[in-house]
């Protein structure tokens, strides 16, 4: 048979269908309804069948399109369409989870298969009301008991209609954690002259931001100012040292008075002695 006679029966099949069918589903189907033909049809003609209706439909003339959601092929409205399908069920589409729901429903998605006592666990507080929304929305289900666990609790899964829902075919589409908050992560910035050095053995290693030109000159020093900024030249510890001891002596000249001063107290302390007896 013609992949252009097949055509519009694969159409028909995906239009009538209650659930997303696969490639599969549809070459058993047609070769059910062709039960009379001799040749059966095969799985390559009904997947170039497929590509010639998504082509077909991805035209501007077409409000919807052939997509593979949710596990298999169906006709979804095209998003530049939304909020006019939104007046037909308004309702159903403004309802919102909640902010603890939607925490549910995420570590459920994440985490799946999982328990109760496990999420609650993560989120650190109940979430009997949360599961029961979720399970009243379908959004998720439960998928068996966990035999390994103390009273064999049961364990929540994402449904189908919440992969049909976010156009997802599995678990393994979820946008990955670090992709949702690549925007979040703040990349360190590298000073001149500064590289990554890495330290401690295979199992534990960590990255120290250090300055090329210490690598070299071990003994040097980082110096600041008064106001706390960092200077950018490098001293040794013969430098520092030299430095040090002509403020010290800058110190002195500058006031010459601060020993004197402390000899002058002791002196009185003695002096104080006497007048002590004498009293």
């Amino acid at each position: 048979m013609e992949i252009g006679t097949i055509i519009p029966h694969i159409e028909a099949l995906i239009f009538a269908s209650e659930k997303p069918l696969g490639a599969l589903e549809l070459t058993d189907l047609i070769n059910q309804a062709f039960g009379f033909m001799e040749d059966k049809i095969t799985l390559e003609q009904i997947e170039a069948g497929i590509e010639g209706v998504v082509e077909k439909y991805q035209s501007e003339f077409y409000p919807f399109e052939l997509r593979f959601s949710g596990g298999g092929w169906q006709f979804l409205t095209k998003k530049e369409y939304h909020k006019t399908v939104a007046q037909l069920n308004g309702d159903k589409f403004l309802k919102r989870l909640s902010p603890a729901a939607m925490e549910t429903l995420a570590i459920i998605a994440y985490k799946q298969p999982i328990t109760k006592s496990e999420i609650e666990a993560i989120r650190g507080v109940s979430a009997d009301y949360s599961i029961q929304k979720l399970l009243e929305k379908e959004l998720i289900i439960i998928s068996g008991r966990n035999e390994e666990m103390p009273g064999k609790p049961l364990v929540y899964t994402t449904s189908r209609g919440f992969m049909d829902y976010f156009g997802l075919n599995g678990p393994e589409d979820l946008p990955r954690i670090k992709e949702v908050l690549a925007d979040q992560i703040v990349e360190p910035t590298l000073l001149g002259g500064q590289q990554h050095v890495a330290n401690g053995d295979d199992e534990t290693v960590t990255d120290t931001l250090v300055d090329t030109e210490t690598l070299e000159a071990p003994n040097s020093h980082l110096l600041v100012d008064e106001s706390g900024e960092l200077l950018e030249s490098l001293f040794t510890e013969e430098e520092i040292d030299s430095d040090t001891s002509g403020q010290d002596s800058a110190k002195e000249t500058e006031n010459p008075d601060t020993q004197p001063g402390a000899d002058e107290d002791e002196s009185n302390d003695e002096d104080a002695e006497p007048g002590e007896k004498e009293e």
